[in-house]
C-alpha cells in the first residue's frame, strides 16, 4: 500500500489483505537498517485474524523514498502522517529496537491516538558504541557483520533454522545489505545516530498511560534486557515477557513465540 507523504512515496505492507481502517489497526515499526519484511509472519497473522495491518517502511528504507529521518521524534511525527493518510484514528503500535523508541515517542506526542504499545528488543538510553557508530559511517559491511553476530543468540545456527528455507543470520545480513544497495550508506549511520541521540525516553515513558508490553530476548547483546530498566521503572503497569534462546533478532529467532505474545497482547 502506497501513500504520498510530503511528496515522497511511503510504503506499508498490509499482511496480504487489503487494508481496512474500520478494523482495529496494528502498526509495525522496524529497526535500524531494516524494513517491513522483518514482520512477515506476525503481520500476515494479524491481517488474517481481525486486524488492519500497516507495516511501515520508514523513509529511505525498503520501498519508501525520501531521505532518512534524523531523529526518533521526526519518525514518530511521520508515523502520524501515515495514519492520517490511511484514515486511522487510533492504533496499537508494535516497534522493534529503534522502532520501539518510535512507538514510545508517538505515544508521548499524541496519546489519544495510541491504543497500546509493544516494545520489542528495546533499551533506553539506546546508546550505540563508538566502534559501531563509526563503522556504520565509514565501513558499512563491517557494521553489518557486527550487528549480524551480536543480534543472534548463537552463531551455531544451521541453514533451515528455524524452519525449512529459512536461515536467520543470513536473512538479516542480506536485508541490511539490500537496504544499503537501495538507499546508500547514509541510512545505517543516520538510524544509529537517531537512536544514540534520543533523550526523551524517560519523560515519554512517565507520560504513557496506555497498556504496554516489553518483549525482550534473554540473550540480547544489542539491547540487553537490563538496559530496559529505566523504561520498565517508569511504566510500572507494563507487562514483560522474556524469551529463552533469543537475542536481538527476536522475530527471526523465535517467530512463533513473538507472534503468540504480540497477538495475545493486542487482542486483550
Amino acid at each position: 500500500m502506497q501513500f504520498n507523504i510530503q511528496g515522497q512515496q511511503a510504503y506499508c505492507y498490509t499482511g496480504g489483505k487489503a487494508f481496512n481502517p474500520a478494523l482495529p489497526t496494528a502498526v509495525f515499526i522496524h529497526g535500524v537498517q531494516n524494513d517491513h519484511s522483518v514482520w512477515a509472519l506476525q503481520t500476515r497473522y494479524f491481517a488474517h485474524h481481525g486486524f488492519g495491518v500497516l507495516a511501515l517502511d520508514l523513509p529511505s528504507h525498503g520501498r519508501s523514498t525520501g531521505s532518512p529521518l534524523q531523529s526518533v521524534e521526526a519518525m514518530a511525527a511521520w508515523l502520524f502522517a501515515v495514519l492520517d493518510a490511511a484514515g486511522v484514528r487510533q492504533a496499537t503500535l508494535i516497534g522493534h529496537s529503534m522502532g520501539s523508541l518510535v512507538a514510545l515517542e508517538a505515544a508521548f506526542q499524541n496519546p489519544d491516538r495510541v491504543r497500546k504499545i509493544a516494545m520489542v528488543g528495546t533499551a533506553y538510553p539506546m546508546k550505540v558504541s563508538d566502534v559501531l557508530l563509526d563503522a556504520s559511517k565509514n565501513d558499512e559491511q563491517k557494521a553489518i557483520d557486527m550487528v549480524t553476530i551480536w543480534s543472534h543468540s548463537s552463531i551455531a545456527q544451521k541453514p533451515s533454522f528455524p524452519g525449512p528455507g529459512f536461515y536467520a543470520m543470513n536473512g538479516d545480513l542480506r536485508l541490511m545489505q539490500r537496504i544499503a544497495q537501495q538507499h546508500g550508506e547514509r541510512v545505517f549511520h543516520t538510524d544509529f545516530s537517531a537512536c544514540n541521540a534520543y533523550a526523551n525516553g524517560e519523560a515519554a515513558a512517565q507520560s504513557v498511560k496506555c497498556p504496554v508490553l516489553f518483549l525482550l530476548g534473554k540473550n540480547d547483546m544489542m539491547t540487553m534486557p537490563r538496559h530496559a530498566g529505566t523504561l520498565v521503572k517508569a511504566m510500572p503497569h507494563a507487562e514483560m515477557v522474556q524469551l529463552d534462546n533469543c537475542g536481538h533478532a527476536l522475530m527471526a529467532e523465535q517467530p512463533d513465540a513473538v507472534l503468540d505474545t504480540l497477538f495475545a497482547f493486542a487482542k486483550k
